[in-house]
């Protein structure tokens, strides 16, 4: 008997809805793109509960006749194609043919459409890949796509998505890769009746900032470089505003998005001495390349790519952000409005300028090898006592040490007794055993970490409130974070409330953290929680109490007194873990009397 059967369409389809429509965001990338393929200059994209219940495009791009909108939902029926060859030359989004068969497999949808030249449009309903109806309608010219129910005949896969805050994160992604390269269209976002952005053609440096905030403006460098493989152009970010965690990356190939690790590597490459080793920069990189020495067609979200010359196109783009990081590094910045007046302080403003004195010794002489003059002597000399006067210091600090926890009958590692700080990172006090270094800041999160998980189970809510309220715009992505998050940063001390499309007003903050940090304060916390996301998998509370204790601890470098550094060894060893790093490894370390005698 044979076993060998051939699937039938329907389930063809949801199989490869499962490669090509993973999320809500699957679907609104190839929505947009179709209805960009179509040549529209308005797009307009309407989501509620984060794509889970709706996701509607409206277009006035070319429209469809009733027999291509028909033809649109099977598979592999593309416009774009018409032979093998195609494949080597495709300058359009999609070309598969498989995008609206996967959705129709999975949802709800109305397709309402009609061409220019045309009286009257068409729609169609279809159900999991079932042809409801087909009738003649009055629409306008264009093409509207509206997808409900996503997932709703495979509940399994519907169970796999995430709250509507991350999934609609995903959503404000794709648009981003979109609305991005093709700043000649205007595009509008609306969330659950609510406009995230109205953005109208412009050229790419408006596009980005009216996307990302105007801040955006001054802190782009652009990029440019043509030889005759490639072309390069676009803006990359500012080193000192290069991120903890990858945000702003985007490489446009041909205006596709596309993720290649290849290409992050010689950006990164090109920063090389100006950002810390574990920061990402920002950068909008557009490449164009002959289509024929590409391959769009290895993945079925075609956002991956092959080059055939990998490594000259790798030298090139690494040169041209070395080549635009230089010439802002080293170009005067000119402000022709800015008075030609010297900027002198208030005080000296009335005084007459005096002529500068020189000083020279007439006894000098570089070829005289005594040291009668050698300020590099004389520098060493006082940096040698300096250095052994503190020496000397430590020695009386350890003594006084041994000595209270030896006196002490206490069995704790930390008894009170004096402790000192090294490179400010460390501070170092003595045991019994040997000597112990603690990590500042490791120890710092690790107390603000159990303290922020206590809160959370106390149901504590103690804050001290600011003055005046402070203003946070934020991002569309770290709006929609904030909104998730904004219950719980409540039970931590954070009094803030919405205020606008984009915007927190911040009235007050936990009763330990500075005032004055208080917008500094959650964006670090916002950031670290991004990065937390995509590196670990955190519960939601534990994520964000990691991520404002990373956020708020004392960092490397901050000077302590003796009062503060006491508070914090003590606070340590009464809490529950006091040698287990909030992000792994260990806080502090014993050097006993043998080690230390190896040392010496």
């Amino acid at each position: 008997m044979d076993i060998i059967k051939l699937l039938p369409d329907a389930v063809a389809n949801q199989i490869a809805a499962g490669e090509v429509i993973q999320r809500p965001a699957s679907a609104v990338k190839e929505l947009l793109e179709n209805a960009i393929d179509a040549g529209a200059d308005t797009i307009k994209l309407i989501i509620k509960d984060a794509g889970k219940t709706l996701i509607q495009v409206i277009d006035n791009g070319s429209g469809m006749s009733d027999t291509d909108a028909r033809m649109s939902f099977e598979r592999h029926a593309t416009s774009k194609l018409q032979n093998a060859d195609d494949l080597f030359n495709i300058r359009t989004k999609g070309f598969r043919g498989e995008a609206l068969a996967s959705i129709a497999a999975i949802a709800q949808v109305t397709l309402s459409t009609r061409r220019y030249d045309d009286e009257i449009g068409t729609e169609i309903v279809i159900e999991g890949s079932d042809v409801k109806s087909q009738q003649a309608v009055a629409t306008p010219a264009g093409t509207t796509f509206s997808v409900r129910q996503l997932f709703f005949n495979t509940p399994a896969r519907r169970n796999f998505l995430k709250s509507n805050a991350q999934e609609m994160r995903h959503v404000l992604e794709e648009f981003m890769r979109v609305a991005i390269p093709h700043f000649n269209i205007a595009f509008s976002l609306f969330h659950d009746n609510t406009e995230v952005f109205q953005v109208k053609a412009a050229n790419l440096r408006q596009r980005i900032c009216n996307l990302l905030g105007a801040n955006y403006n001054e802190r782009l460098v652009p990029v440019e470089e043509e030889t005759s493989i490639v072309k390069i152009f676009g803006f990359i970010g500012k080193p000192e505003h290069a991120k903890k965690v990858r945000g702003e990356q985007y490489f446009f190939i041909n205006n596709r998005f596309v993720r290649d690790g290849f290409l992050n590597h010689a950006v990164n490459n090109g920063y090389e001495g100006l950002i810390p080793k574990d920061a990402h920069p920002s950068y909008f990189i557009f490449i164009e390349v002959n289509p024929a020495s590409i391959d769009v067609n290895i993945h079925p979200t075609k956002t991956q790519i092959k080059f055939e010359d990998e490594r000259s196109v790798y030298a090139i783009i690494r040169s041209a952000v070395k080549r635009a990081l230089g010439k802002f590094s080293v170009a005067p910045s000119l402000d022709f409005e800015h008075s030609t007046t010297f900027d002198l302080p208030l005080s000296q403003l009335q005084q007459q300028p005096k002529q500068p004195q020189i000083s020279i010794n007439p006894d000098y002489n570089p070829f005289k090898t005594t040291t009668d003059f050698n300020p590099r002597h004389n520098v060493e000399s006082s940096t040698h006592k300096i250095n052994f006067e503190q020496w000397q210091a430590l020695q009386q600090q350890i003594e006084t040490g041994a000595q209270q926890i030896n006196s002490s009958s206490q069995n704790a590692l930390y008894t009170n007794q004096n402790c000192f700080q090294v490179l400010n990172k460390y501070i170092v006090f003595v045991h019994t055993m040997g000597l112990v270094m603690v990590n500042q800041q490791a120890a710092h999160e690790r107390v603000l970490f159990e303290n922020n998980k206590a809160a959370f189970q106390n149901k504590t809510n103690s804050s001290q409130q600011s003055l005046f309220p402070q203003t946070m715009q934020l991002t569309a992505e770290n709006f929609v974070i904030m909104q998730e998050l904004e219950s719980d940063l409540k039970q931590l001390g954070f009094d803030l409330n919405v205020f606008g499309k984009d915007t927190y007003l911040v009235h007050g903050i936990p009763t330990w953290a500075t005032k004055g940090s208080e917008v500094t304060l959650l964006e670090s916390i916002l950031e670290q929680f991004k990065m937390n996301s995509k590196s670990f998998r955190l519960e939601l509370r534990n994520n964000l109490a990691k991520s404002m204790a990373r956020a708020a601890s004392i960092k490397v470098g901050t000077a302590l007194s003796d009062a503060e550094m006491k508070s914090l060894l003590t606070d340590l060893f009464q809490s529950n873990l006091p040698n287990d790093g909030i992000y792994g490894g260990k806080i502090f370390t014993l050097l006993q009397a043998d080690e230390l005698d190896k040392l010496v």
